[in-house]
This record gives C-alpha cells, structure tokens and sequence, in this order.
C-alpha cells in the first residue's frame, strides 16, 4: 500500500480539445475529416515539457468567483465545482491559443475575430493570475458559452507521481470566426492535426505525448467528423480513470505498467509508463 503522507494533491484542472473538421474538405465538399487543435510545451516548464498537449490547466482563484453564475450560458444545472471546470477550460484556451467561447451579453453568436482581437491585451493579465476572469467580462460585456462544452474524460494522474492533477477534459467546436494560435510563452508552437496523424507522429518519435493525451487522442479518433466525435461524448459520460501501479515493467528502469478502467471507453486497460 502506497505511503499516504507522501502523496501528493490532485490540484483540479481543465482541458479543452477545440475540433474543427478539415476545411479544405468542407470547401470541397467532399467527407470531412476532424481535426484537433494541440499545442506544444514550453521546454522548460517542470510538466510534460515539451509535449504535445491540449490547451488546458489548473483552476485559478477567480474561476470560482460567484458571480460568473449570472456571466456564463448554460450553467443552469452545473455544480459550483463543474461551473468552475468549465470556465477554468475557456479561459485556459483563451489564455494559450487566443480562442473564448464568449458571446456579447444577449448575442446568440460567439464573438468574431475583430472583437477577439480587442480582447487580446486581457491573455496576459489573466495568465498572470492579476485579474479573474469576471472583470474582463464585466468590463467587456461578455458571457462565458459553457453549454459549448461537452464532458470527454476524467484523468487523475497516477499516485506515484510528484505533480498531481484531477483533469476534466472537454470537446468544444472551434468558433469558425477565430483563428487559434499558441502564447509564445508556455506554449511554443500550435497545430491542428487529425488524430491519426498524431498517433502516427507520436509512434514514430516526432512528437511526445503523455499516456493521457495519446490515449484520448486514440479515443476521439474513434470519430472521423466533429458532429460525429459530440454525439459519441453525450452518449458515454466519462468515467474516472485513476491508473494503478500493476508491476514494475521488465526492462525498463523507472517505468511501470498502469492499468485504467475497463469501462471508461479506451482500446487498452494497461499501459507503460
């Protein structure tokens, strides 16, 4: 049994995997083809350096401000807890990629790229931690569209680990007026790639993934159009996945086989890491 005292806290964090299908196919009018939006990791922060990762993050002070009740579509029926998540996951995008799901208070549309860019001086400041999210959309006239995102995954990583994190991962469409790009800071390049093409490029040693990314990777490529990859979600809430420690895998000094859920919706139940 693993030493309770030394176990670290999960800290909650939220994730976002913007989808769009492929323009040019659409353009074409010819079968789409889903892509994700991923972004890379700054090599010297001291988690999944260097990875391909989904925009995403920890939750901030200000995520659960009690007034982004009345700031936020769709939270209706969200626990203060899944409210938090959620804004957590649109203000994580907006902060590493330039993308908000937001509207204008009392708009049926999300913001376009004009008013997008008129928000760009706030990615800093919320980054930062020196204002909430509340006061650029009180100030701006903005409600969050939490009701855009739908529940993906739910990954708590591994006991072992020193730097733990409770992640709820969403699938949101990417507003088609916006255009995503990467921070420069934490984030040093962005892509928008179908899984397969991820999958690939992380087996042939071109890109690295942690075991959660690459795993949901496969499983949202399970779906070849967005519409496709949203009804799939609504239909299969996530399951907890907590990997557990099998063994110690055979010639691989400091990795171990993991085990997850049978039922949480991946094609493996073990893996190495």
């Amino acid at each position: 049994m693993p030493d309770t005292a030394a176990i670290a806290p999960a800290r909650l964090a939220a994730t976002i995997l913007l989808l769009r299908d492929d323009p040019a196919a659409v353009e074409a009018k010819i079968e789409a083809q889903m892509e994700v939006f991923m972004v890379v990791r700054h090599q010297q922060i001291d988690f999944a350096s260097g990875a391909l990762v989904f925009p995403g993050g920890k939750l901030a002070a200000g995520d659960s401000d009690s007034r982004l009740a009345q700031l936020c579509s769709g939270a209706d029926d969200l626990s203060t807890e899944q409210l938090a998540l959620r804004v957590a996951a649109i203000r994580e995008a907006f902060e590493e990629s330039g993308v908000l799901l937001a509207r204008k208070r009392g708009a049926a549309k999300l913001i376009g790229a004009e008013a997008l860019d008129a928000l760009d001086h706030y990615r800093k400041p919320l980054d930062k931690g020196a204002i909430g999210i509340v006061e650029m959309l009180e100030s701006e006239g903005l409600e969050l569209a939490c009701e855009a995102l739908v529940p993906f995954a739910h990954w708590v990583t591994p006991t072992f680990m020193p730097k733990r994190f409770d992640t709820y991962f969403f699938l949101a469409v990417a507003p088609s007026e916006q255009v995503a790009g990467h921070d420069g800071r934490e984030m040093v390049d962005s892509v928008w790639l179908r899984p397969a093409a991820v999958i690939a490029e992380a087996a042939a040693g071109t890109r690295t993934l942690v075991p959660a990314t690459l795993l949901n990777v496969e499983k949202l490529g399970e779906q070849t159009t967005v519409a496709g990859a949203l009804a799939a979600a609504r239909k299969q809430p996530p399951v907890m996945v907590l990997p557990e420690v099998v063994e110690q895998a055979d010639g691989a000094e400091g990795k171990r086989t993991l085990r997850i859920p049978g039922n949480a919706g991946y094609k493996v139940t073990e893996f190495t890491f």
